[in-house]
């Protein structure tokens, strides 16, 4: 198993349930409201006067053989929007 982690635009959001739902990922937690830049070039999205764009972020436990489909259909939705903020990190995950 692995935690994949989604930093994403607001817009994004329709985008990444579906693709989760296309994937038969269930389960997941959404946080409404992250702050954040990007690495180089992005813009800040602080949902302030100056920087109003606003990211949400959603983490989700997926099956080791789903983790590379799932990198790259965001991958394929980050570069329909590049401007718009859109990222997939994986950690492995132990059993409790």
């Amino acid at each position: 198993m692995k935690a994949a982690f989604i930093s994403y635009n607001q817009t994004h959001v329709e985008d990444i349930e579906e693709i989760l739902n296309q994937l038969g990922i269930r389960g997941f937690t959404r946080w409404l409201d992250t702050q954040g830049r990007g690495t180089a070039d992005g813009e800040p999205h602080y949902g302030t006067h100056a920087w109003p764009a606003k990211n949400m972020a959603t983490l989700a436990i997926v099956d080791e053989n789903i983790a590379p489909i799932l990198k790259k259909r965001i991958q394929a939705l980050d570069r329909e929007q590049p401007s718009h903020g859109l990222r997939i990190f994986f950690w492995e995950t132990c059993d409790v």
